[in-house]
């Protein structure tokens, strides 16, 4: 939660790429997944977030091989199972922000972002259990 805080700060500037199996994919429970997602859908209006979603239909100029988060394109970190790598020599980081660029390049923006949030909120909704009012 600390680390969501700095998405309030609008001095900083945030830019985020997910694929659209990502959204879909169940790390945690159903409940869980559609929180996050929820939550996303809110924070991809805030002025300081350009969120972009890849849909399944698009067809990748590179595959997304592996999450990395691209630091000011000062150091790109990237988890693993084991350890957290922390990358800053400039050819790594000219790769990544080559990447990052290209998937940005094929991802959806703004209200059609959205669009596949809620399609993929809609299609998890059967199976999620209902709240009591």
């Amino acid at each position: 939660m600390q680390r969501q805080e700095l998405l309030y700060h609008r001095d900083k500037r945030f830019h985020f790429v997910l694929t659209e199996a990502a959204l879909r994919y169940r790390r945690c429970s159903l409940e869980v997944l559609v929180a996050q997602l929820d939550r996303l859908m809110s924070l991809s209006a805030l002025p300081n977030v350009k969120f972009g979603v890849i849909s399944e239909e698009t067809e990748y100029i590179i595959g997304p091989w592996h999450g990395f988060w691209l630091r000011d394109r000062q150091r790109v970190t990237i988890e693993t199972y084991s350890a957290e790598l922390n990358l800053t020599q400039p050819q790594e980081i000219e790769l990544y922000s080559k990447v990052f660029d290209a998937l940005a390049t094929v991802a959806t923006y703004g209200r059609a972002a959205r669009s596949i949030l809620s399609r993929v909120l809609d299609d998890l909704s059967p199976e999620a259990p209902e709240t009591g009012s």
